[in-house]
């Protein structure tokens, strides 16, 4: 049972005959209490005349994924099983994360009839949302009280990363056509194929002439390389706690979904194999021989549930899920936050065992860099302090990475997707991938 808006107003209304009655000599705290009980009276008895909610059977629609940040429709379908009329109010028992609207919805179900109802959402959070069920307030005849009920209606949506970094993707594969068209690799390196014959022009490099071909054609001939398709590139993205760390208006694990996606679907394109492992002490997500159109849609359903855990990371295990995936890596990503020296010691030690397997990518999410006021306080003082901290320590590691045979890339979480996109072309373009 419920009660409405209007009870109090009644109970209100009982204060002019109280008053009327005291004048007239009869005890006011008797009349009050005789009006007190007759509203409840009235109350009681119009809830007891509502029909009972559980007289309808709910039924939900919710689509399976959805874009962070990207509106969506939920519909409920509620039909009566009874004769009588129902009015009152429904809401949907979603997460707050969901953005679903904080009114009720209003109800008016005439006997046997049915219902569509359209519940709005707005995901603020990745991975999945759920509905247990609906609450139904049913009104009695005199809007007084009513009943509630809760319905059983389970209903579930995964929000999957809104990979923002797409907007980068076509400026990327446009210079990939380029590197696998016209203007192929002219140098040979480990990761280039031959592609073609063409004239000899000045300017290009004497080691790719082909002087059986020369001798034939009558004329200087040039080899052309392309860059070497079916290649093998694995990023490992740390879900430690450093994942968890706020960068800009996100986490740094979100900034480096949008890395490895951007990455994930160029190299696509180029015809390699991308295998994508999240790891802390387990694995949180894994995805590996899958290829082609199926590639994107299997990485964002694996990243959709991940969460920054708050432990270190054990990264020689990591390192051996590496070498699960594949054999003979070409390209290894980690997107991690090394930027401690003490605590970054364990990464360190592990790193060069990698790195003399394969070409090793360090990528890490930072902070934008401050801007200096002309006139800073105290607490602008201490905060460009650890500021400047903190990009020493950052290139105190990245040294160390270099050392041990990587390469470190950081950058701002919108600048840090394309800066990797853009190594893995120059990889490409100078035959080392």
């Amino acid at each position: 049972m419920y009660v409405t808006g209007r009870l109090p107003l009644l109970v209100a209304l009982g204060v002019v005959p109280v008053v009327l009655l005291s004048l007239a000599g009869v005890d006011a705290w008797a009349a009050a209490a005789a009006w007190i009980a007759l509203c409840a009276l009235a109350a009681g008895g119009d809830a007891a005349a509502a029909p009972s909610p559980r007289g309808i059977r709910v039924e939900r629609r919710v689509p399976g994924r959805v874009l962070l940040g990207q509106r969506v429709e939920t519909e409920l379908v509620l039909r009566s099983v009874v004769a009588r009329r129902i009015r009152g109010r429904v809401r949907d028992a979603w997460q707050p994360t969901a953005g679903a609207p904080a009114d009720r919805f209003a109800l008016d179900l005439p006997g046997g009839e049915g219902r569509r109802l359209v519940v709005p959402l707005l995901p603020r959070r990745r991975g999945e949302l759920r509905s247990e069920f609906v609450v139904v307030r049913s009104d009695g005849p005199l809007r007084l009280a009513g009943r509630q009920a809760r319905l059983d209606a389970p209903g579930a949506i995964r929000v999957l990363p809104p990979f923002t970094a797409r907007r980068h993707l076509p400026s990327r594969l446009a210079r990939l056509r380029e590197l696998d068209g016209s203007t192929s690799v002219q140098v040979r390196g480990q990761g280039t194929e031959f592609d073609s014959l063409r004239e000899y022009v000045r300017g290009d490099d004497v080691r790719s002439i082909d002087w059986r071909a020369t001798a034939r054609a009558g004329t200087t001939m040039l080899r052309t390389w392309r860059p070497e398709r079916d290649r093998h590139v694995v990023i490992v993205i740390d879900t430690g706690r450093t994942a968890a760390a706020r960068v800009g208006d996100g986490v740094r694990l979100d900034a480096a979904m949008e890395a490895a996606l951007l990455l994930a679907a160029l190299a696509s394109r180029a015809g390699d194999h991308t295998h994508l492992l999240m790891f802390d002490r387990v694995i949180r997500a894994r995805v590996t021989r899958v290829d082609g159109p199926a590639l994107l849609p299997s990485l964002v359903d694996a990243m959709a549930p991940v969460e920054p855990q708050l432990i270190d990371t054990d990264w020689d295990a990591a390192f051996a899920q590496v070498r699960s995936l594949t054999s003979r890596p070409s390209l290894v990503v980690l997107l991690t936050a090394q930027d401690a020296p003490d605590a970054a010691r364990g990464f360190l030690g592990s790193l060069p065992a990698l790195a003399h397997r394969a070409h090793v990518l360090v990528g890490t999410v930072t902070d934008a860099p401050l801007e200096s006021e002309p006139r800073p306080d105290a607490a602008d003082v201490y905060r460009e302090a650890a500021a400047a901290r903190t990009e020493r320590d950052a290139a105190a590691v990245a040294a160390a990475i270099g050392r041990a045979g990587a390469e470190a890339i950081a950058d701002t979480p919108d600048a840090l997707p394309p800066r990797i996109a853009d190594r893995y072309l120059a990889l490409k373009a100078a035959g080392r991938l």
